[in-house]
């Protein structure tokens, strides 16, 4: 008998961008469609990376140089993947990440200018090789998405951290870091206009998804 098989669905994008939200309803709606998820994040998947990612995104910690943030970063992937995405992909689960190593080549790498082909190396080392088998990359303006989550902010639904804070122009080296990874792996990467109704991106989502994961044939939406 042939060992489960799970597949390992990660999310991507600029800030304001709704990636956590849709995160929150595919693995609703997988979940209701019969299959066994694990829905996590990055940096603060293990208790290990919930204090990494204190020291990485709590705008009144200490300042970090690039290099520093990078390998933070890094670190608290591995034990991510040691701890969490790994025993889960095993078991036959389908493990739902809102972030993971795109967005330190897209933040640190893009953003802050570390080497991309050093970050490559790390990268492989902590994760040994893992790579997703999609990755949803919702796309949109960064001064859209960076007054979206100045409005959650001010009406008190979330706090800006660190990376928010930093400024329009960083934030456009990012977006055009995503875009040039979804470029360099179109096989991997499905593409979302973020400026869309949420409900109409989740439906979007969904039916590549069902390419790749087997669910009954009526599933209900959530939005």
């Amino acid at each position: 008998m042939s060992a489960p098989v799970g597949r390992f669905i990660t999310f991507e994008g600029p800030e304001g961008g709704g990636k956590s939200t849709q995160v929150d309803h595919l693995s609703q709606r997988l979940e209701q469609a019969g299959v066994l998820v694990y829905q996590t994040r990055e940096p603060g998947g293990t208790p290990v990376g919930a204090e990494l990612r204190a020291m990485l995104l709590v705008p009144d910690r200490p300042a970090l140089a690039p290099p520093a943030e990078a390998l933070l970063m890094c670190a608290d992937r591995a034990q991510h993947v040691s701890e969490v995405i790994r025993p889960a992909l095993a078991s036959g689960m389908v493990v739902v990440c809102d972030r993971y190593a795109d967005s330190t080549l897209a933040y640190q790498g893009f953003g802050s200018g570390v080497d991309l082909a050093s970050l490559e190396a790390v990268i492989a080392f902590a994760t040994g090789g893992l790579q997703p088998d999609l990755t949803v990359l919702i796309d949109l303006d960064v001064r859209v998405g960076l007054e979206r989550k100045r409005a959650a902010s001010r009406a008190g639904k979330e706090d800006l951290n660190r990376i928010d804070l930093r400024d329009v122009d960083y934030h456009e080296r990012v977006r055009d870091g995503f875009q040039t990874l979804a470029r360099r792996a179109p096989e991997r990467f499905f593409v979302v206009d973020g400026t869309q109704p949420p409900e109409s991106i989740s439906d979007q989502i969904w039916d590549r998804v069902t390419r790749l994961v087997a669910v009954r044939a009526e599933t209900p939406r959530l939005l």
